[in-house]
């Protein structure tokens, strides 16, 4: 008999309902986690309301002042808090994703079938994005699946099907699952990136440098509760300027093009010819 521990790690600042929301789905589980680790990244009240809505939570605080949040090291003190409470399988939802009933009992059952590869995996399920809600707590009931649409640039599959797929760069941390073997070979994510952006991807190349693979499963969905987004995303200009200039060191190339083209045309960002790096404007 198996005697595995999965365990679901989220982080949040604000947030609160889609925090609850979140719990909901948790507490709905075909097979519930076996421990919940939640991060709180210099909101205290993430702490409270963690501990509210799933009893036996671990919890974590770390300190997050500005705008630029520690989204990489926070996932990585997350997967450390649910490793030394006993976890082999970590299973990251982020939190505006409400899990589908069997999303854990999936992720678990693919992890178990990919846990002895000896090159690390990352197992990635699919998350729908649901439309605008009066309240975040109107997401709380059954039947979501009828109402999210998918992302149109990811995989679709069956609820039994799985698909290895080259192409790391749609590796996303919305939703992921690893085992902890794999997660320790991979280092986790690199805290070379501070603030939003280009740590998914740094990630992404990260497991292809070490030759793993990234596969795509059916049966694990998630359903990204609405909110308020611009494209570029200029509240985040500085973290992916910065962040995209330490991902080109790294990888040679630039990542969130888009986003830095659509900053340029906005007249808030460009590459400097001299340096070959992008910049602020001034």
């Amino acid at each position: 008999m198996s005697t595995h521990r999965t365990a679901v790690v989220t982080i949040a600042r604000g947030r609160h309902e889609h925090l609850r929301g979140q719990a909901w789905g948790l507490r709905r589980q075909s097979r519930p986690a076996d421990l919940h680790v939640v991060v709180s990244m210099g909101d205290p009240e993430v702490v409270t309301v963690a501990r509210e809505v799933l009893p036996g939570v671990h919890t974590s605080f770390m300190d997050a002042i500005g705008a630029d949040l520690p989204l990489a090291s926070a996932r990585n003190v997350g997967a450390a808090v649910a490793l030394e409470a006993g976890a082999d399988r970590l299973v990251f939802l982020d939190v505006d994703c409400i899990p589908a009933e069997g999303t854990v009992a999936r992720y678990d059952e693919v992890l178990q079938g990919v846990s002895a590869r000896p090159f690390p995996v990352v197992v990635c399920g699919e998350v729908a994005y649901l439309p605008p809600a009066d309240h975040p707590a109107d997401y709380r009931r059954p039947g979501l699946c009828d109402l999210a649409d998918p992302h149109p640039a990811r995989p679709r599959l069956a609820p039994r099907e799985v698909a290895e797929d080259g192409d790391v760069r749609l590796f996303w941390s919305l939703s992921f699952g690893v085992t902890a073997d794999h997660w320790r070979r991979l280092g986790g994510f690199s805290e070379d990136y501070t603030g939003y952006g280009a740590e998914d991807t740094d990630f992404g190349q990260r497991l292809a440098a070490a030759g793993g693979s990234l596969v795509w499963t059916g049966g694990a969905a998630a359903y990204h509760q609405h909110h308020p987004t611009s494209s570029p995303p200029t509240q985040h200009l500085h973290s992916i300027v910065n962040n995209a200039n330490v991902f080109r060191d790294i990888w040679g190339w630039f990542p969130m093009q888009g986003w830095l083209d659509g900053f340029a045309e906005l007249g808030l960002a460009r590459m400097d010819p001299s340096s070959g790096r992008w910049v602020v404007s001034h």
